[in-house]
């Protein structure tokens, strides 16, 4: 396959086609739910991290700058912990609730500032996934690959060390990713022979795909579940996005209901605490969840069930992956 001269992988454009294939949901599920939170509250940007700059994505602030002069932005430091002092557990009381196991992309650094938090997901069934040790622009460590591997290794331990079981995530959403971010996750976990069975940053389809293993052999593949960047509740902190919680509610039935209609296929939801958590925009996710929870044929999953059961029913194989972006390096 020819490749280009930054050795980035090439583009598929292909995909299933016309006709993908048929998901095999357990117990003849028609559809996979796949809610996500992404917890950061403690790992952006911010003075007392070491950081030269403040936060300024996803808060209630429309057009907040960040703060280069080694200030401290307090109105958007207290927006953050709002997510973890309160957001966060409306949230997992709903899903505790209705019995549904979610994925927790989980910053390692929000993990380390709230302890209780990593254990009391995990007890309740959760999955701990990484979302990087920190919550920051990963381009800017592009030419600095050890520095961008040292945070990988450092997030992996985070979930370790803030987990009751001990266990190393087994997939990745890092959201601000680097073009070397993917290639250099999957060589972090190969360097500690921990096996990595997802990665989720791309948003290209509705169902999961595999694609070479970055730096591997030729019989490994790398599965990707894609995520969401549409039913996703950050588009209230970005014009012009939703402005009530009716807007996001009616969103996320309207995609329910196609993907439901059509079968066999898988729906991400992207959450946050400081965001949905806010009581203004929770009945959009309490309403949503109650309506799904009267659906037969829903299989509401975590992300490595999900990739389970795929590499199950649709092992990797490299002959048939015709348009699959090629690497000639591990990164």
């Amino acid at each position: 396959m020819e490749r280009n001269s930054t050795d980035i992988p090439l583009r598929d454009f292909v995909g299933y086609g016309r006709n993908p294939p048929d998901a095999q949901w357990p117990n003849g599920a028609r559809i996979a739910v796949s809610f996500v939170l992404n917890y950061e509250e403690g790992g952006e940007y911010n003075p007392l991290n070491g950081d030269a700059r403040t936060e300024a994505n996803l808060n209630e602030r429309f057009g907040a700058t960040p703060l280069k002069d080694g200030s401290r932005d307090w109105p958007m430091e207290s927006q953050y912990e709002y997510g973890s002092r309160a957001g966060v557990w409306r949230i997992m009381n709903l899903f505790d609730k209705h019995d549904m196991k979610i994925t927790i992309y989980a910053v390692g650094r929000a993990l380390d500032v709230n302890p209780p938090a990593g254990p009391e997901f995990e007890k309740h069934g959760h999955e701990l996934a990484m979302h990087g040790y920190r919550w920051i622009d990963h381009p800017d460590l592009e030419n600095d690959p050890e520095a961008e591997k040292a945070l990988i290794r450092a997030g992996i331990a985070s979930i370790q060390r803030n987990s009751v079981s001990g266990k190393p995530p087994g997939g990745w959403y890092l959201g601000r990713p680097s073009t070397r971010s993917r290639a250099l996750i999957a060589q972090v976990h190969k360097e500690q022979g921990i096996p990595l069975h997802w990665q989720s940053d791309s948003y290209a389809d509705d169902l999961p795909y595999w694609i070479p293993y970055p730096g591997g052999e030729r019989h490994e593949g790398l599965l990707m579940i894609p995520y969401t960047y549409d039913n996703n509740d950050f588009k209230f902190t970005q014009p012009p996005g939703f402005t009530s919680a009716s807007g996001f509610e009616e969103y996320l039935k309207n995609a329910f209901d196609t993907l439901y209609e059509e079968g066999g296929k898988m729906m991400s939801i992207g959450l946050h605490c400081r965001v949905i958590g806010k009581p203004g925009r929770f009945p959009a996710l309490k309403h949503f969840v109650e309506y799904i929870s009267k659906k037969p044929g829903v299989w509401v999953a975590t992300r490595s069930e999900i990739a389970k059961h795929w590499a199950e029913k649709f092992p990797y194989d490299p002959e048939a992956i015709k348009h699959a972006p090629a690497f000639d390096k591990p990164w």
